[in-house]
């Protein structure tokens, strides 16, 4: 049982969402290239000092949940019931992460995320650590029992099967078809090798 978080947690987590939510409104008024690190500083009533204590960069501010999703991913394979799969458990933590990326107000968010080489390159960097630490995640499982590059591969795939669901007309949909492959792909590397 975890016990709920003390006065200074919950006065730290209050201020990191007053920050990010100030970011996020001032990109989306007025353009993420247009709005510099002091302009959120002052909207969120924070010193820049402490809004570095938050977030490492202004490119974070836009991604204020990246560790959140990256825990989520990792938790998808070390919090699975016993003997369950794991493609069924990664594809169930997928489809939530894309049901939260393309809910109702999203759209503007991606619009400015596409728009900006400097997130589309944090986004990019941010998908490849993410798949790093799912697939240590999957390589540490000793019920799983495959090679290190198996483990990376598909991380990655369910790393991207995010990313290509949420631009897909059928997100859920996208997410099913993109699973079947991966699953596909994970049972192959549980055959023999032949010699």
């Amino acid at each position: 049982m975890t016990e709920p978080p003390g006065r200074r947690e919950r006065k730290k987590a209050a201020t990191r969402q007053k920050i990010a939510d100030s970011a996020l409104r001032l990109f989306l008024e007025r353009g993420y290239e247009a709005v510099g690190i002091r302009d959120v500083a002052a909207e969120a009533d924070v010193a820049v000092t402490t809004l570095f204590s938050h977030f490492a960069s202004k490119e974070a501010l836009v991604f204020e949940q990246d560790d959140d999703f990256e825990q989520r991913l990792t938790r998808a394979v070390t919090d699975r019931a016993p003997h369950e799969p794991l493609i069924p458990a990664l594809r169930r933590e997928v489809h939530a992460l894309v049901r939260h990326c393309t809910a109702d107000g999203a759209a503007p968010i991606w619009r400015m995320i596409d728009a900006s080489p400097a997130l589309r390159e944090y986004e990019e960097s941010m998908r490849l650590r993410h798949a790093e630490s799912l697939a240590t995640a999957i390589a540490a499982d000793p019920g799983l029992s495959r090679t290190t590059t198996a483990c990376r591969t598909i991380a990655r795939f369910a790393i991207d099967a995010h990313s290509l669901a949420r631009e897909a007309a059928d997100p859920e949909a996208a997410v099913d078809e993109i699973f079947r492959m991966i699953e596909a792909a994970w049972e192959v590397t549980h055959l023999p090798h032949r010699a």
